[in-house]
């Protein structure tokens, strides 16, 4: 055992103690550089088609996965992020950041190769354990691994220095996006073409399609031009042979896993932490004022202690209730707005337009990161808060707004209020992360603030579920509603030509998709109001009054009493500090 220790000793805390002299800002872009890194889990969504594809390559076949199936991957990462994150955080303040991102780019690279065999193979569970589950515990510890480092060595600048690390999780989609688009189109290979489909014999049986060919039977896809427009690389319409291609999915997977560790190893290994007592030239710590109308605490709590404060409660509502109403706006923005104005606006909300629309996401939420976190050092952290929750709650509340009277009197001034109210909401999201460690240094100290903040992130883990679920389960509502009120209005006589059976039907006409509201819209009396832009009302009046929760919280905070300070808990640890 001490054999092992000793092999490691060259990554442990006090073995990368800077001398002095060193330059602090040294360690920003390595903390930064692994946040790219894992930053890239906000994209995971280029992912989705080729996933859902995997075996027909051009079109879904009968073996290949769901999209509900691949799509809890996504959630499955973020939850052990918050639960690696929380049981890793105390670990963190004892062996220091070196070890936790070495650990973490080995967790992060390798999930992505454990998952790229489950592509291969065909094993959805492999994709989940490696990616989800391995690779999910490498993002939490990379994302806390350079938390408390920057604290301690900009202490003068707590917002800026988070703001610097967070800001790259949020910029990692950005570059992630259009590189993995790029990847998946550099090893995709079309499959087997047999010709059009009305030059081949097609037989159906059990509902998978087959063809014959040279003798045998082979089983094929049918894709459209709709489905070959969707492909990275194009082709003609028609028969395809199953299991002939590669969607390339798994060859990325091998690709960024090998590049992401060796990014994050290299950066781990920049990490420095400051000797014990540094400061930074000519810095005086604030004043026991200054710190009481700061609420700066010059005192610390110990990590296990933390939890035993309605502070750390009071934080955790917050940080999960803003990531809630945050997240599930960014899972359906494109959609939204597509929905919103996509009739409306056809000539300017187009596919292109959307696609930049999504670019705008990531930056706005990487932009925000470093504004919201950088602002708070001057206003504080309670009022950057206040700003979240006070101004998010107008600005979701104007979203109905605007759908409403973009559907009666269309108008590109409608569109440009969206855009607005929307890319300030990712500012705030990607901002109420920033801010959120050097929140947590004002009120516990900087003793175990890595750890503290580790255990805070499973407010995160349970927004990334409850988010889209409060999501897609109020817009469904609203679509059930919207389709009872359109068939009220249709004439009996004219929904039976339409669709071919009595309006007593609509359930089952609703679950096989043959009644939407797009298709009532066309069999409706002259002058119905098209209720598609008024899907999100609720959702946007329930994501605001999460934030009149989190306001209230927030509202509340107060020093930590002292019976909670170290010197009183573990005095022990307060006079070795």
């Amino acid at each position: 055992m001490s054999e092992s220790q000793g092999a490691l000793d060259f990554l442990k805390k006090d073995r990368i103690v800077a001398k002095p002299g060193f330059n602090r800002w040294l360690v920003p872009p390595a903390s930064i550089a692994i946040h790219l890194c894992i930053g890239s889990v906000y994209a995971w969504s280029i992912f989705n088609p080729p996933l859902v594809k995997q075996i027909g390559v051009v079109a879904s076949s009968a073996d290949d996965w769901s999209l509900s199936s691949v799509v809890w991957i996504f959630s499955t990462a973020i939850v052990f992020l918050g639960l690696a994150a929380a049981l890793a955080g105390k670990w963190l303040e004892t062996v220091g950041p070196r070890m936790v991102g070495v650990l973490a780019a080995f967790l992060w690279g390798g999930g992505f190769l454990i998952g790229s065999l489950g592509i291969s193979y065909h094993q959805l569970w492999l994709v989940y354990l490696g990616y989800g589950v391995l690779g999910g515990c490498g993002l939490g510890l990379a994302y806390v691994s350079p938390v408390s480092t920057l604290l301690r060595w900009f202490p003068d600048k707590r917002g800026l220095a988070t703001g610097m690390a967070i800001m790259g999780f949020g910029g990692g989609a950005m570059i992630g996006a259009p590189l993995k688009t790029w990847l998946l189109s550099v090893f995709y290979e079309m499959p087997q073409y047999l010709g059009k489909v009305t030059d081949i014999e097609l037989i159906t049986e059990g509902g998978r399609r087959f063809a014959e060919v040279a003798g045998n039977r082979v089983e094929v896809v049918v894709a459209s031009v709709a489905d070959m427009a969707k492909l990275p690389v194009s082709g003609p319409e028609g028969v395809y042979v199953v299991g002939t291609g590669d969607t390339g999915a798994a060859s990325v997977f091998i690709t960024l896993g090998v590049v992401y560790f060796i990014i994050m190893i290299i950066a781990s290994f920049s990490y420095r932490i400051p000797a014990e007592n540094w400061k930074p030239a000519g810095w005086t710590p604030p004043s026991n004022e200054e710190s009481r109308l700061r609420m700066i605490s010059t005192n610390h709590v110990h990590i296990d202690q933390s939890l035993k404060t309605p502070q750390f409660w009071r934080l955790w509502i917050m940080l999960c209730l803003n990531v809630t109403a945050g997240i599930g706006v960014i899972g359906v923005a494109k959609t939204m707005m597509t929905e919103i104005f996509g009739s409306t606006l056809p000539g300017i909300v187009d596919a292109s337009f959307a696609a930049t629309y999504v670019l705008m996401i990531s930056v706005f939420n990487m932009v925000g990161r470093f504004f919201w976190a950088t602002t708070s050092d001057k206003i504080g952290r309670k009022n950057t808060y206040h700003c979240f929750f006070l101004l998010g709650m107008l600005l979701y509340v104007s979203i109905p707004f605007v759908a409403t009277q973009v559907s009666i009197e269309p108008s590109v001034m409608w569109l440009v209020l969206f855009y607005g109210a929307t890319m300030i909401i990712f500012t705030m999201y990607g901002g109420g992360f920033a801010t959120i460690p050097a929140y947590l240094a004002d009120m516990f100290g900087t003793l175990h603030v890595g750890g503290i903040h580790g255990r805070l992130l499973t407010a995160w883990s349970t927004a990334g579920v409850l988010g889209p679920f409060a999501i897609t389960y109020l817009r469904q509502l609203s679509v059930d509603d919207a389709i009872d009120s359109l068939s009220a209005k249709v004439d009996p006589a004219v929904f039976l030509q339409a669709f071919g059976a009595n309006i007593e039907q609509l359930e089952s006409l609703v679950a096989a998709k043959t009644v939407t509201i797009a298709k009532l819209m066309e069999v409706v009396p002259a002058g119905t109001i098209d209720p598609t832009s008024s899907l999100y009302n609720t959702t946007m009046y329930a994501m605001a009054s999460l934030l009149v929760v989190a306001f209230i919280a927030n509202k509340g905070l107060k020093h930590v009493e002292d019976r909670h300070h170290v010197e009183n808990t573990h005095p022990i640890m307060a006079s070795a500090k």
